[in-house]
């Protein structure tokens, strides 16, 4: 600490006697030519002033005071049960937590004992309506919000998307502070952007940077045009907000790039607008819906744009298309480029996922592709993207049951994959089944050798059982019988 002290005072001291060398360079020339020197002062002063206003840093602490009570500090539990099911005790499968999230060190606690996390999130609105990081509060068992003021509430969590990875949670409270919303699309590249979150437990921490690019799209995260910034973001920051200089916020601070598990100068944040569509569906339908195109597409590079006779490239170039999908429907056919979606111009293959995924299936829109050398227009009714969204009642299902599980039927994907033949997909697990050692992601086949058909046909043979089952389980490419002694 002493030395890192010592450096910082060598660096002030540096900079103090740069200036006063600059004071003494520029007396020297006015007392070597006063003639010139007084010339030129009104040019001097004119030409000063706005250069010294430009390099003037922002000052933050009136957008903090105003809107930081509205950030919260979020901690989450998972008690050894959970972690069972997850492949791992006290925490969720590294497998299933973003790419820059595996990096950071994750101890693993005694296994008597729970896990416990910590993460970020902000007020939406004053009766206790709460936004974060859908991976924030995965298979939490329990959720505690604190605000600034040191009040704790045990949080519900309404529902989570994890196509977006955004999370609604709901505390009971009122006349909170609450945060500003902006439109992420009037962002520019280079302003200055403000982050308020609670790295590694350190609660209403500030940090400051730049949009440093927007649309950025992710592996994995498709769906989401991310806003790309450097302002410092850590373990810990992840749900938090991402403030501009109105004090509004236009994103949610959700994943790094790092080599080394800290900071690299990297962060990405959902933009607002993305995360608010979220919550509204959350909250008026108890599912979130995002609409798929049906196909794969790649960049259009220089080469395949002359190959294509196209001016420049750009547009998303489909290489395949899905069975039954959207694309299919509309004819498109695989050599297509998509120029244009819902009028919207693609100019990167990055743009269209995240224009899909924000259309309610079912709607119809119209598409501009180029096809033989020429433009043409199309029109396609989405589909819907497989559902990855939660809602509280799936957990809840999955503790009050007998069996222990919260399933759903399998989506059109699974079945057409021929991976497994029927039953029903596990969602959430607790209780007797996560004792037994079933796993989220298993598909139960049958029940005592009946095959299951839907979730409401599982939930009438476990009624009708006695005081255990056998559960015919698939898991990856192998299918197993697990014996469940019934809660």
């Amino acid at each position: 600490m002493q030395a890192n002290t010592f450096k910082r005072s060598l660096v002030a001291a540096a900079v103090v006697g740069a200036f006063a060398v600059g004071a003494v360079t520029a007396e020297r020339a006015a007392t070597i030519k006063p003639a010139a020197a007084a010339a030129q002062p009104a040019a001097a002063a004119t030409l000063a002033a706005p250069v010294q206003a430009a390099m003037a840093p922002p000052d933050f602490a009136d957008l903090v005071a105003r809107h930081g009570p509205a950030v919260v500090q979020i901690s989450v539990t998972h008690d050894t049960a959970a972690g069972v099911h997850k492949g791992r005790r006290g925490g969720p499968d590294p497998d299933e937590l973003p790419p820059w999230f595996r990096q950071f060190p994750m101890p693993t606690p005694p296994s008597d004992a729970p896990s416990r996390g910590t993460g970020s999130g902000f007020i939406v609105s004053s009766d206790g309506v709460v936004l974060t990081n859908a991976h924030v509060v995965a298979d939490a068992d329990e959720v505690i919000v604190r605000l600034t003021d040191r009040r704790e509430f045990k949080a519900k969590v309404l529902g989570s998307d994890r196509t977006t990875d955004v999370a609604v949670l709901k505390i009971e409270a009122k006349d909170l502070p609450t945060v500003r919303i902006g439109n992420p699309d009037t962002t520019r590249v280079g302003e200055w952007v403000v982050a308020i979150g609670t790295p590694y437990g350190l609660d209403n921490t500030v940090t400051s940077g730049i949009v440093s690019a927007k649309s950025r799209a992710l592996p994995d995260d498709a769906a989401v045009p991310f806003i790309q910034t450097d302002a410092a973001v850590n373990p810990g920051n992840s749900g938090g907000p991402l403030f501009n200089l109105k004090g509004e916020v236009i994103g949610i601070n959700s994943q790094i790039f790092s080599r080394t598990g800290g900071f690299q100068g990297v962060a990405f944040a959902i933009p607002i607008d993305v995360a608010m569509n979220v919550k509204d569906q959350i909250q008026q339908h108890g599912r979130v819906q995002h609409g798929r195109l049906g196909v794969t597409i790649q960049e259009v590079n220089q080469t395949l744009a002359e190959n294509f006779g196209m001016k420049q490239p750009g547009g998303a170039l489909v290489s395949t298309v899905a069975n039954d999908g959207a694309a299919a429907k509309a004819g498109l056919e695989p050599g297509d480029v998509i120029l244009k979606f819902d009028g919207k111009t693609i100019a990167r293959s990055s743009d269209l996922p995240p224009l899909v995924a924000q259309v309610k299936p079912g709607a119809t829109v119209a598409l501009e592709i180029w096809r033989d050398g020429k433009a043409k227009e199309v029109s396609a009714t989405i589909g819907e993207l497989e559902d990855r969204s939660t809602v509280a009642s799936a957990k809840d299902a999955a503790a009050k049951g007998k069996l222990g599980v919260a399933v759903r039927p399998l989506s059109p994907d699974e079945k057409r994959s021929g991976a497994v033949a029927g039953g029903v997909v596990v969602e959430d697990v607790a209780g007797a089944a996560a004792k037994a050692g079933v796993r989220a992601g298993d598909v139960i086949v049958s029940v005592n050798r009946t095959l299951v058909k839907s979730p409401e046909h599982l939930k009438e043979l476990i009624g009708s059982a006695g005081k255990s089952v056998a559960l015919l389980v698939q898991r990856d490419n192998a299918r197993i019988f697990i014996p469940v002694t019934l809660g």
